[in-house]
């Protein structure tokens, strides 16, 4: 599949502005990048679980997808998109639709990795024919930064507060895509927002037309979760990149495929250091919290490479 910047840039979009996500939100640049490999002329079925793209992207009856749209609760995501895809195709079937419709379900990490695992899981078990995208911005920013089990180790949450008794969230955060890749699918794919999107536009195109379910895990930045600069995002997702906490991959039809690998690899205070939800592991005395995130993102990577080795 080819890329072009400059022709994907001028289609026209299909997230309006106007809405009232954050300035800077990773999640809506994410919705963006990922819609627009939609091919000019195919029509889409938007579904959207609870949460900051929910609440500020939709306000009955008003929307902002120029696409045919659907909200559900924070917890069914996967399964109201399974029931329309299935619907579309009985419809289909009977002549009462004569349109081609491609399906993609958006979620934060609250409602794909906690609350709407189950949905998911049971999607993609019964292999319905859509994608689902996690804007994964580490923890439910839409109710006040509260932890997620998408929340990195050591982060500073309202859940998870630093203070004198606490270093913030104690536990590794759960990998969501390998956990669908064991489902089997047809196509998972993990990536962020980077330079002129070529990897996020890929997978997503790949995703989008590939039968059967598919999902995609994308590392949206959230400014005022992650306390950087609001202009630093880019900057944010490629340390994430480039010191291997966050590895662009996909898993098609089983084959691990590792799509890019650092010529250096950067030590992780690179990526940790300008976030504000990080500063207490610079203090003195937190040197040994520092190794053993260290030594945990190394550990994944090294499975990560073995896995992508063996094909």
């Amino acid at each position: 599949m080819s890329y072009n910047f400059k022709a994907e840039m001028n289609k026209p979009e299909r997230l309006a502005p106007g809405h009232r996500m954050c300035a800077g939100c990773g999640g809506t640049i994410a919705v963006r990048a990922v819609l627009r490999a939609l091919h000019e002329g195919d029509k889409a079925v938007i579904g959207n679980a609870t949460g900051c793209l929910e609440v500020s992207s939709f306000m009955y009856p008003f929307t902002s997808y120029e696409d045919s749209y659907i909200h559900n609760a924070f917890e069914n995501a996967g399964a109201t998109m399974g029931g329309v895809e299935t619907a579309y195709h009985v419809l289909k079937k009977k002549g009462k639709i004569k349109d081609n419709y491609k399906f993609i379900t958006f979620g934060g990490d609250g409602g794909t990795y906690d609350i709407g695992l189950q949905s998911l899981s049971g999607a993609m078990e019964r292999n319905h024919d859509f994608v689902y995208v996690c804007y994964d911005n580490g923890a439910y920013m839409n109710t006040g930064i509260q932890r997620s089990s998408a929340t990195p180790m050591y982060a500073d949450t309202t859940t998870t507060p630093v203070g004198s008794q606490s270093n913030g969230k104690l536990q590794n955060r759960k990998d969501l895509a390998a956990i669908i890749a064991a489902h089997d699918v047809p196509y998972v794919g993990q990536s962020t927002l980077l330079g002129n999107f070529k990897d996020l536009h890929t997978k997503a195109e790949k995703a989008i037309y590939t039968e059967g379910a598919c999902f995609l895990n994308v590392m949206a930045p959230c400014p005022r979760g992650w306390r950087y600069p609001t202009e630093d995002i880019m900057e944010i997702c490629k340390l994430g990149v480039e010191t291997c906490y966050w590895p662009l991959f996909e898993v098609d039809h089983g084959k691990w495929i590792l799509n890019y690998e650092p010529k250096h690899k950067l030590p992780i205070e690179d990526f940790l250091r300008p976030q504000g939800r990080f500063k207490h592991l610079f203090k003195k005395g937190n040197e040994d919290l520092l190794v053993q995130f260290q030594e945990e993102v190394d550990r994944r990577w090294e499975n990560l490479q073995f896995l992508c080795s063996n094909y």
